[in-house]
């Protein structure tokens, strides 16, 4: 909790005029939802070769599903987050070994879960900034109410009274 005396910054909102819209963040997702589905599907995926021993053609169908994955991903995100997605899940270029395939599995399983991690902290900062902005004008008071308009005498009509 915040001390009285300590001031919080408190920032308004702006009318933004049609067209005035301003540039977005620069890491955004645009579809949740699908890449809640392929962040799924890839942890699951890693589950089942985990216990399963594959041959030639089941790692070949795998990396097709992997780099399927990862363009997918990548339709979803932002530029910035899809160079990053590009870095650290390079293509998968001839048949991999299944250590290989798994490696590459659980790389982006562990991006992908970095990545949920941050939605979550940008999520609670924003809770948090709100929050002690509602706090910030409990404490003063609601621009325009009868106690902070006129605290010491009796409580005066609304403005159309």
């Amino acid at each position: 909790m915040s001390d009285p005396e300590t001031p919080v910054e408190v920032k308004q909102a702006v009318p933004v005029e049609a067209g005035e819209l301003p540039s977005p963040p620069s890491e955004t997702i645009t579809e949740p939802a699908k890449l809640l589905r392929i962040a799924s599907m890839v942890r699951e995926l890693l589950e089942e070769t985990r216990h399963a021993s594959l041959d030639e053609s089941g790692r070949k169908r795998l990396a097709e599903v992997y780099q399927r994955s990862v363009e997918e991903l990548g339709e979803s995100i932002s530029e910035d987050l899809r160079d990053e997605l590009a870095a650290l899940a390079p293509p998968v270029d001839k048949v991999p070994s299944e250590s290989e395939i798994r490696i590459a599995q659980a790389q982006l399983v562990g991006w992908l879960e970095g990545l949920f991690h941050g939605i979550q902290a940008a999520m609670f900062a924003q809770q948090a900034a709100a929050r002690a902005q509602f706090e910030e004008l409990r404490r003063r008071g609601l621009p325009g109410s009868q106690e902070s308009s006129n605290p010491d005498g009796p409580p005066r009509g609304g403005q159309y009274l």
